[in-house]
């Protein structure tokens, strides 16, 4: 007898071993319709398969979350027969499911044209409508290496080779196709749907190896259904009009080169956005209590390995060893310096917590593939905050970062914001009852905040839990930006102390904390957020005076003054060009206000308002418009 307990607490009794099928169909026939796989015991699992212990059940259907990522793993399979119907001899290597999409990589001498992606792609939706039934043979190791060989698989004989004689040889049939491949999967191909699209054919070297050879990968997107996929693909388009690296140019922000990878050339617009930040950050950090100080670039080397920066990150950091035979390393993170200013001296209980903010440059190597803008580069400036506390006062320090976090994002029109708790990773350092203790400490904090999270488990940093919040944008793409950590680990390292109120010595708990994170990213992210139109009190030039006629030059460089001195950035355009040309141009450059004066402007004291991307045009007196602007360009948290 096996007992199948579903989710709503009900069980059902069966004689012996049952399908994932049979059970959907016992349930009812519209289920057993709509069924793609099943989860036993958490673990997805396919249809197909028996569950011969009494287990809990649940049946997984397309509205489930999980069943974006089976379409995907079966399109990718998809592909690979379509391919290989279409051109013998190809060779297929791996096919994993990735981020909104799939991608398979072949072998293959001629290149795949876009003509051929049509043609993949039509082949694809007719194996869709064979409905292809789907089912799984384990093999012995033996026979499935000899098996691919025959049939000219040498790249997946390989990988047979290569996986731990522990792993069964799984062998998954669509129709007569088949592939090796961990599963789970559909039913058959009829399941996937029509929803898919192939993107692109990219390079890829065999296992990621330049001395292997240069496969083909064909990148591909798929969804639950054609709602879905055109709303991805709009995405798409948006993502590429709000590229920051194209308005970057386009508001001469800034320029990155070769001799300077990965490393940002701030331009006059894209400095004072970025001061803009600081200086926000500056007055929220001052108003909740922090202090501020900078530590060095350069640091002997032996500070990374007492931290354990130099085990987890030392390939990834640059270094040298100098004429004196010191070794250095330019920081890949500030919290080393945070805590040699904490041990200046001795510490009180008094004293604590002590909030130290620094705007710290770290540098750290980034494969030249993975640079990408601001957005991945290999010098940046975090927004660090290392606050020293007592065991007693953590929780509280906690929901004061929390409560900083959303309340800042919203001041830059992010609502939807999403908190994942984060666990021990496999490296670390520490024992194990220490990261229990911190765990169950950050946990805690975050019950008692009250609001919804998600777990990524083994994605803590090395030294202790995180928290990671993650800002959806205004086109639904998600960015993980701030972050709160909780730390036993240095303060041991360093032996970090503080005299308690016995008299004795303590350690302080150490928690790290970013609010943008990387100020460079986060500067990339409200660009694209926003499509470059910014917030009148983050545009680096708010306000462009613009004449009609030279006449009105005076009266132009009178209100631009007057405009400064109100606090707003200003710049003047006196050139002999006509104003139609001139407001095209600024549209152009994404500048929020174009104040347009002739000569009745300058007569009766007035500026014609013109914002971007409107035709209308508003006239004000000169003071009314100067009021009216410096409200408008004031920074949310001086409003308050």
């Amino acid at each position: 007898m096996v007992a199948i307990t579903l989710p709503d607490g009900a069980v059902r009794e069966f004689d012996g071993a049952v399908t994932g099928a049979a059970l959907a169909a016992d349930i009812s026939k519209s289920l057993a319709k709509k069924a793609l796989a099943v989860r036993v015991n958490g673990e997805l699992t396919d249809l197909f398969g028996t569950i011969d212990t009494d287990a809990r059940v649940e049946i997984v259907t397309r509205d489930d979350e999980d069943a974006l990522e089976l379409i995907r793993h079966d399109a990718a399979h998809l592909l690979a027969q379509a391919v290989q119907e279409l051109f013998p001899g190809t060779q297929v290597t791996i096919g994993p499911v990735i981020e909104d999409g799939f991608y398979y990589d072949f072998a293959r001498d001629e290149p795949f044209s876009t003509d051929d992606l049509e043609k993949i792609e039509a082949r694809m939706a007719a194996i869709v409508d064979e409905d292809r039934p789907t089912r799984k043979e384990v093999w012995d190791r033996g026979d499935a290496i000899a098996h691919f060989k025959d049939i000219g698989e040498a790249y997946k004989a390989e990988i047979i080779s290569d996986l731990p004689e522990t792993e069964e040889i799984k062998i998954y049939f669509h129709g007569p196709w088949h592939d090796l491949c961990r599963g789970p999967h559909l039913p058959s191909t009829r399941h996937i749907g029509k929803a898919f699209k192939l993107m692109k054919v990219a390079g890829a070297y065999w296992r990621g190896d330049h001395r292997n050879a240069m496969l083909q990968r064909i990148y591909g997107t798929a969804w639950r259904d054609e709602k879905e996929l055109k709303a991805y693909l709009h995405r798409l388009e948006e993502a590429e009009k709000r590229d920051h690296r194209k308005l970057g140019k386009v508001m001469d922000l800034y320029h990155m080169q070769e001799e300077g990878p990965g490393s940002i050339f701030w331009h006059p617009n894209g400095w004072t956005l970025f001061q803009a930040l600081i200086a926000y950050m500056r007055r929220r950090q001052d108003e909740a209590g922090y202090v501020e100080i900078n530590t060095p670039d350069l640091l002997d080397y032996s500070l990374w390995i007492t931290s354990g920066h130099a085990a987890k990150f030392g390939e990834n950091m640059y270094s040298t060893v100098m004429p004196d035979e010191r070794k250095y390393a330019l920081k890949p993170m500030n919290c080393p310096g945070g805590v040699q200013v904490y041990n200046q001296g001795r510490r009180s209980y008094r004293e604590l917590p002590l909030r130290m903010a620094e705007f710290g440059k770290v540098h750290r190597y980034e494969p030249s593939g993975a640079l990408h803008g601001m957005m991945r580069v290999r010098h940046f400036t975090q927004d660090d905050a290392h606050i020293f506390c007592t065991p007693e006062q953590l929780q509280d320090e906690c929901l004061k970062v929390v409560d900083l976090i959303l309340d800042i994002y919203k001041d830059f029109g992010f609502e939807d914001v999403r908190i994942k708790f984060s666990d021990r990773p496999e490296a670390r350092i520490g024992d194990d009852d220490v990261w229990d203790k911190s765990e169950a400490a950050l946990m805690h904090a975050l019950k008692a905040t009250g609001l919804p999270y998600g777990v990524n488990p083994g994605e803590g940093a090395f030294y202790g839990p995180k928290l990671e919040f993650v800002l959806r944008d205004a086109i639904g793409r998600d960015w993980q930006c701030g972050t709160l950590q909780v730390d036993f680990n240095l303060p041991e390292r360093f032996d970090a102390t503080y005299t308690g109120e016995d008299g004795e010595r303590h350690r302080p708990v150490m928690l790290h904390r970013a609010l943008f994170g990387s100020l460079e990213r986060f500067t990339g992210i409200l660009i694209e957020h926003y499509a470059g139109r910014l917030p009148l009190w983050l545009a680096p030039r708010q306000v462009v005076v613009a004449t009609i006629t030279s006449d009105a030059d005076a009266y132009a460089e009178e209100a631009a003054a007057a405009l400064k001195a109100a606090g707003l950035r200003v710049e003047t355009d006196l050139r002999n060009e006509k104003i139609n040309y001139k407001v095209r141009e600024h549209s152009a450059s994404i500048t929020p206000v174009i104040a347009v004066v002739g000569a009745r402007e300058a007569e009766e004291k007035k500026l014609s308002i013109r914002r971007l991307g409107s035709k209308d045009q508003t006239v004000m007196a000169l003071e009314d418009a100067v009021t009216a602007l410096a409200q408008e360009a004031t920074p949310p948290d001086l409003k308050r």
